[in-house]
């Protein structure tokens, strides 16, 4: 038995029987090809277990549509091409499909520019907005985790880590007598309700019984006083009754306040009755607290 006819100084032997060359094993595998079959397919049927063979019998011929693998940005530029024949500009297509310009310009840089009709400021600005949404998002689920990882360094505060904690917020935010004013009396305003909450549990660790506490709200008069009154009472779990009668302060229509909207519900002062020993005694913890610190230094 001959052996079949060689290729380029390669033997082909053992493809079928020894009188098949080269060439009829090639348009078999060409038909068969073109027929839809996979290299697989084609190699199982011919018996052909060399792949460098099966490269030569199928060069030159395309594999058919099924057995190429799917690019997952295929979908992303037919919808690119057809936005993009529908006149929208590069940053509306990266708007609506999330994708880079660079990818968008190779997809569609056959096409046609769209004539751009001339954009108003506020159109570059909403357009200018979306763009930044997702990267806004982002920094926002960071500053989040990084204030949620930061309370959780914290845990639960001892005594004296509240009582210091107390000092220091009194003097940074209560009222202070002066040289010019004599005024020793415990009396704290703020509208942040973290605060006010700190601030009586500070006075609840010092055995500051609830009977000496007064509570008044301040507000500007054009505010809602009465839901405001209700605010604090409920934030501070007293009734609304007990309330001293709210400061109004004036409106000034020269002055451009910030503090507006649903979310003002002005200031709550909290009165000490008796408190000019109390007074003394955060000015001496104080300045007790300053003095240790300048020893560290």
């Amino acid at each position: 038995m001959s052996e079949p006819r060689r290729r380029d100084g390669d033997s082909v032997g053992g493809l079928l029987d020894g009188t098949t060359t080269f060439e009829e094993l090639r348009e078999r595998a060409i038909a068969l090809r073109r027929e839809g079959l996979s290299r697989r397919q084609i190699r199982d049927r011919l018996k052909v277990s060399n792949n460098d063979i099966l490269n030569r019998l199928l060069e030159g011929e395309p594999p058919p549509e099924w057995t190429k693998r799917p690019n997952a940005k295929d979908d992303l530029r037919a919808r690119a091409r057809e936005m993009r024949l529908q006149g929208m500009t590069y940053d509306r297509i990266q708007l609506e499909l999330g994708c880079s310009k660079s990818s968008i310009s190779l997809w569609v840089r056959d096409l046609p520019k769209p004539d751009r009709p001339p954009r108003t400021r506020e159109e570059a600005s909403a357009i200018a907005k979306r763009g930044w949404e997702p990267t806004m998002r982002r920094r926002e689920i960071e500053r989040q985790q990084t204030k949620l990882a930061a309370a959780r360094e914290i845990g639960t505060l001892t005594d004296r880590e509240l009582f210091l904690v107390g000092v220091g917020l009194y003097w940074s935010e209560g009222g202070k007598s002066k040289p010019y004013s004599l005024r020793e009396a415990v009396i704290f305003i703020n509208s942040d309700p973290d605060m006010i909450q700190l601030y009586l549990a500070w006075l609840a660790l010092l055995g500051i019984e609830p009977a000496r506490l007064r509570f008044r709200v301040m507000i500007h008069e054009s505010a809602q006083v009465a839901e405001a009154e209700r605010y604090w009472a409920e934030t501070i779990g007293v009734d609304v009754t007990t309330l001293e009668r709210t400061t109004l302060k004036k409106h000034n229509p020269k002055t451009v306040r910030k503090n507006v909207g649903e979310g003002y519900r002005g200031c709550l002062v909290v009165r000490v009755l008796q408190g000019a020993d109390l007074y003394r005694r955060i000015e001496g913890w104080w300045y007790g607290i300053v003095v240790g610190a300048r020893s560290t230094i």
